[in-house]
């Protein structure tokens, strides 16, 4: 079988014992090796307090601890230890369709894309996102459009496929929440991104995003990045 190359899936996790087993168990990964594509899977966890490394471990993930709090942190982090051509993320809480993951390679590699972000709101489960939440994410998502021409319905989603090489021309700075949609600008400003609809489902264990917190400083984040970006470009 021809080799086509590696992938690296990365999940940030911090005390998700309940869902970190169904998350890892539905990513293919001897469909992806009959592709021709060896598979990684690499958790970065920040200090779970439990079982969330172990279930890891057991399942046959590379657990790597980073005790330096924040999603973007998290990304970063997992970044730098992955070796795949292509990278995938997801959320350690079962709602994301990690079983979709050849479909989207296959989108990357016939369509010579860079980047693919991916959109919740096309196949969303009744129940996986609250109301504050929604109209959090579309405010934030119709602000990045505004701002940087970016023809996107998902601002906020955590699933991303995308060439590792991309990140050479990436400047990153976030290490919270804002790093979802400091990620897709630098993508859709520099590379050849585009956006897929995805099945969305409910989140497994406790809730952890505060929805106005978190919105408010990515509200802000992206006005910083605009004014930046705005500065760069002129």
């Amino acid at each position: 079988m021809e080799k086509r190359g590696k992938i690296s899936v990365i999940i940030p996790a911090l005390n998700e014992e309940e869902g970190i087993g169904k998350t890892l168990r539905s990513i293919p990964v001897e469909e992806l090796k009959k592709e021709g594509y060896d598979v990684e899977i690499i958790v970065v966890d920040g200090g779970s307090r439990d079982r969330t490394r172990e279930i890891a471990e057991s399942l046959g993930a590379k657990v790597i601890v980073e005790q330096r709090r924040g999603y973007g942190r998290a990304y970063k982090t997992g970044f730098k230890h992955a070796s795949g051509d292509i990278i995938i993320t997801g959320d350690a809480d079962g709602t994301y369709p990690f079983e979709l993951i050849p479909k989207l390679v296959r989108i990357l590699e016939e369509n010579q894309l860079e980047f693919i972000n991916t959109n919740r709101f096309a196949h969303m489960e009744k129940g996986s996102m609250s109301l504050l939440h929604k109209i959090g994410n579309k405010i934030l998502t119709w602000t990045l459009r505004v701002l940087f021409k970016i023809r996107i319905e998902d601002s906020q989603s955590g699933m991303w496929v995308f060439k590792r090489d991309l990140l050479k021309r990436l400047s990153l700075t976030g290490d919270g929440m804002e790093f979802s949609e400091e990620i897709k600008i630098e993508a859709f400003t520099k590379g050849r991104a585009i956006e897929v609809g995805i099945p969305y489902k409910k989140r497994l264990g406790e809730k952890k995003l505060n929805s106005f917190k978190d919105g408010i400083r990515n509200l802000m984040f992206l006005f910083k990045k605009w004014w930046e970006w705005r500065r760069f470009k002129e």
